[in-house]
């Protein structure tokens, strides 16, 4: 590390769990996060701004008026442009070290698998059952992490599925592939801070998980009830009949 990454990165490397090595994990790390709105946002700027080498972003919408409440890495002068370009730009100011690949595509089949495959982390922002158990399917086949997370109303979930260690859980574990298709913000609402909490939880974990430090989410689903701030931990088993990573 130079002298000015020294100088940015000081208090992550201040703390004994992170030190110069940490950070230099953080520095090498590739994350994708698929999903450029309300989770992938905060998630995002607090991931460049923490100092991760590379960062790829998959979303294939378009900036509207009504993302502004919550998907804070779009400003109303981006109206209209695609979320990946504008979560790359909003990046690109806050940290220029980082190294951002955007792609306005909906992110699936053979890209996917390979996305994945080269992916340390991958983070799931997306916000339907589809894509949630694609993204899951293909971490299973290529053994990499998965942190996800949800935020919908005044509520959030947040968990991290490591497969081939620990006897993790998949996604598919927790939820069937044949049950109803998820809610999501345009047709229930959203709080704007909840996404914020899960975006910023989810990075969080994944610099855990690239780090190796303190014990990260696997097994475990975190629940938020913002209208109460309750938070309530599930442990969750690894299904042995789980049609993804079953035996």
């Amino acid at each position: 590390m130079n002298d000015n990454q020294l100088l940015r990165y000081s208090r992550q490397i201040m703390l004994p769990q992170c030190d110069i090595a940490g950070q230099q994990k953080l520095l090498a790390a590739h994350v994708l996060i698929i999903g450029a709105g309300g989770l992938g946002s905060p998630a995002a700027m607090y991931l460049a701004a923490a100092g991760v080498g590379s960062i790829t972003v998959y979303d294939d919408d378009v900036v509207d008026l009504s993302n502004l409440q919550r998907q804070i890495a779009h400003h109303t002068s981006d109206i209209g442009m695609d979320k990946a370009i504008s979560t790359q730009q909003t990046l690109n100011q806050l940290n220029p070290e980082v190294r951002v690949h955007a792609v306005k595509q909906r992110l699936e089949g053979e890209t996917l698998e390979n996305e994945v495959k080269n992916a340390d982390v991958v983070l799931d922002c997306s916000d339907n059952f589809a894509t949630r158990f694609a993204i899951n399917k293909a971490c299973v086949a290529q053994q990499t992490p998965l942190v996800s997370g949800a935020a919908i109303r005044f509520e959030g979930q947040v968990s991290v599925f490591t497969p081939g260690t620990n006897n993790s859980p998949c996604y598919n574990c927790l939820y069937q592939s044949d049950g109803e298709e998820l809610q999501n913000c345009a047709t229930n609402g959203v709080i704007a801070p909840i996404t914020g909490i899960v975006g910023s939880m989810q990075a969080l974990e994944a610099m855990k998980l690239i780090m190796g430090i303190g014990t990260t989410l696997t097994g475990r689903l975190l629940l938020l009830d913002g209208l109460t701030m309750e938070w309530n931990c599930l442990k969750l088993k690894k299904n042995p009949h789980c049609p993804t990573c079953g035996s």
